[in-house]
């Protein structure tokens, strides 16, 4: 499908798929966060964890599979937006740098 026959909303390089996986999350400084990512694209990711990180945070996810295949991606990624939301919780919007073997 060419980008003239999507919807506004979704006229972008890579087309979002939506997943709910496991996410582990692994800062520079060897921090661990765990969350779970919503949607996937070439490009990057959002993916909802307990606590915010600011934008520009450098990090290396490994999402894995609900069928076993661990892990099925991994990354280095950055935080490219943060979005608040209920019971302390936020997304973030990551964009993928580099795909790791």
């Amino acid at each position: 499908m060419s980008l003239a026959n999507r919807a506004y909303s979704e006229k972008r390089n890579f087309i979002r798929m939506r997943v709910d996986s496991p996410v582990a999350i692994t800062l520079d400084d060897n921090q661990t966060l765990s969350g779970l990512c919503c949607d996937l694209s070439g490009g990057g990711m959002s993916v909802e964890v307990d606590r915010a990180l600011p934008v520009g945070t450098e990090m290396t996810i490994s999402l894995s599979s609900s069928h076993g295949h661990n892990p099925m991606l991994r990354a280095k990624a950055r935080v490219a937006r943060v979005l608040s939301g209920p019971n302390e919780s936020c997304t973030l919007g990551l964009e993928i740098d580099e795909l790791l073997n």
